[in-house]
């Protein structure tokens, strides 16, 4: 994920996604966030077509792009404490300064948080893809 990608996904999520009863949005969206939560917690995402090769997104991608965006938040002078010494401080004693966490991420409106953010922005270019290797595996 590069500085340009970044600054959009922090434009696009400032004003919430319009609502939709279209089944078809409802589907994508209940995809997008399941999909998000399987890599918060350490998977992969991933599925396959018909006749088209495997598709996903990767826990380590995921990690990256995770990796790349607080960078960019150090980078561009965001964070305004020492937040990314005391999680890895915090993390070697076997705990997890969840204040840190925070400050490194930032603010989200998001109900998987900053991170979820950042796994539906990867998700998202898939989804209705992944919604139609459901309907061919149901088929």
């Amino acid at each position: 994920m590069n500085p340009l990608q970044l600054a959009q996904l922090k434009l696009e999520r400032r004003a919430p996604p319009p609502v939709s009863d279209d089944p078809q949005d409802v589907a994508r969206a209940d995809w997008l966030y399941s999909a998000a939560e399987e890599l918060l917690r350490g998977g992969s995402v991933s599925f396959q077509r018909r006749m088209r090769k495997p598709q996903g997104v990767s826990a380590e991608e995921f990690a990256l792009a995770v990796d790349e965006y607080v960078n960019n938040r150090l980078a561009d002078s965001e964070v305004h404490t020492p937040a990314l010494g005391w999680l890895l401080i915090t993390a070697a004693i076997g705990s997890a300064d969840k204040t840190a966490v925070a400050e490194l991420l930032g603010n989200s409106y998001h109900p998987l948080g900053k991170l979820g953010e950042i796994a539906e922005m990867l998700l998202e270019p898939l989804a209705d893809d992944a919604l139609i290797a459901l309907a061919e595996d149901s088929d």
